[in-house]
């Protein structure tokens, strides 16, 4: 399969971990990349890092004033992945109280719709537009009502109840915004980078998996041609995963 030629992209949540990777990976595929971050000194570090294809764009993705003001202060828009997260909690759903729910819905769920219906002028008026989400295979109800390889979430009684289900929600939303864009001709995705070596949760801290490899399946989705799969669910490898 081919690739599209995008030249500007905005991810969120991008000045660590998965995010600053995909953000990284995408400059080196020579797009102009957006490091949405919510804090401007660590965004500006990414930046730095990454090079001169990066730019700072101060995002809080839970912040409505914040989202609008960053839509505002860009004027083209080819790629929006959102990648910005959290799943800091692993207790179950009889352990968890409402309050974390709502939390980590706020940014896992809540923060996508806010920050794609904000951006999704400049990609409606932009060449060949993608959106990219990013997920997780713990999210597929699939893979859940199976049960799950040792020592996995999938596997923990319902461990993780309000992140896992959160990305359970961000699928959903995955295939509604794919059917209703599609006459626009922006694709829109879901991608699991897998349990990586990040600051997510005590679990992927403990990993030894290299974050860059999980981002190569976003930077993938991005370039997508105009052939290529939308309402899709795929592993960083570009296997589908069962919803």
């Amino acid at each position: 399969m081919g690739r599209v030629s995008p030249s500007i992209a905005l991810v969120t949540g991008a000045n660590k971990g998965i995010g600053f990777h995909i953000a990284r990976q995408l400059a080196e595929a020579g797009l102009t990349v957006y490091v949405g971050s919510r804090d401007a000194e660590r965004g500006e570090a990414a930046v730095a890092e990454i090079g001169e294809r990066a730019r700072l764009l101060v995002l809080d993705v839970t912040d409505a004033a914040s989202v609008a003001a960053a839509a505002e202060s860009i004027d083209a828009l080819n790629v929006l992945v959102n990648n910005a997260g959290i799943g800091d909690d692993l207790s179950s759903a009889p352990d968890t109280d409402p309050e974390t729910f709502r939390r980590i819905f706020e940014t896992n769920v809540f923060g996508v719709v806010a920050v794609t219906n904000a951006f999704l002028p400049l990609l409606r008026s932009a060449a060949e537009p993608r959106i990219v989400n990013i997920s997780s295979g713990t999210g597929s109800l699939t893979r859940a009502s199976a049960g799950g390889p040792a020592g996995s979430l999938a596997a923990s009684k319902g461990g993780a109840a309000a992140y896992r289900s959160s990305k359970t929600a961000l699928n959903a939303l995955t295939v509604f915004y794919a059917q209703a864009l599609a006459d626009d001709g922006i694709k829109v995705n879901a991608v699991a980078p897998g349990l990586r070596a990040t600051g997510l949760n005590a679990m992927a801290s403990a990993s030894d998996a290299d974050p860059a490899e999980g981002a190569a399946g976003a930077v993938w989705l991005a370039q997508l041609p105009e052939d290529g799969p939308t309402g899709g669910f795929f592993s960083f490898d570009g296997t589908p995963i069962p919803w």
